[in-house]
This record gives C-alpha cells, structure tokens and sequence, in this order.
C-alpha cells in the first residue's frame, strides 16, 4: 500500500467511525428501541439479524431468532432473555403459529420497522434504489 493509499484508508475509517458513533452512541435522537438494540454487541448483532431475516420474508421462530446469533457471543439463556424483553418492550410481536399452536413466531413491530428505517436512512441519506 502506498502512502497515500495508506492516508486515504485512514481517512475512510475515520469517517466510518464518526459516522456508526453518531447514529449509534453519540446520536441523542436515537428512539428507544434503537438504543436498546445498541446498548450491548449482542443486541446490536441480534438487531441487524433479526432485521435481516424478516427483511429477506423469512418467517423467524423462537428457535430460529435466538440461532441467529453464534453462541459464542451469548449463552442461550442471555439469548432468550434478549428475545423476550424485546417483546415484553413491544419492539418484536409473538404471534401463535398457525400450524404448530405450541410454535411462536416473531417479527418487528410496526414502530420497530420505522425506527430501523428511519435509522438506515439517516446512515445512506443518499442512496436510492434503481428500478
């Protein structure tokens, strides 16, 4: 790498740490479910799986959400208690499967989904999508 390929990726990496910090850490805007999600690695992690699956119209069972994250990040139980609280806070819903009455099944709420957004957006202001 030369120098100023060097001073270039350093000047990159510095605007992606400002960037992540002020729309996680250091952004007094966050709504609440954000800085749940934010205020530990393994929410975080949790979050943007999460939000991957349902994104990608995968339907998400307790098994299935509490995998989403490798085990070396939490034990099975810190997983679990993740998954709960965020329903008990109303940021996922538990709904009954339709074929397994003993299955639950989980997506974000409504205001989950418009928070991540509102989130994904202020980090790409900039990007559209081409038809």
């Amino acid at each position: 790498m030369t120098e100023v390929e060097r001073l270039n990726s350093i000047a990159n990496a510095k605007i992606l740490i400002k960037t992540i910090l002020k729309q996680t850490l250091d952004n007094p805007n966050n709504p609440a479910s954000l800085n749940f999600f934010q205020a530990d690695t393994y929410r975080f992690y949790f979050l943007m799986s999460f939000m991957w699956e349902y994104l990608e119209g995968n339907e998400i069972s307790q098994e299935y959400a509490i995998s989403l994250v490798p085990k070396k990040y939490a034990s099975r139980i810190k997983r679990l208690q993740v998954l709960k609280q965020s329903v008990a806070l109303n940021y996922i819903h538990e709904s009954q499967s339709k074929v397994d009455k003993r299955r639950r099944i989980y997506k974000p709420t409504d205001q989950l989904i418009e928070d991540f957004l509102y989130y994904t957006n202020s980090i790409y202001p900039n990007i559209s999508v081409k038809s």
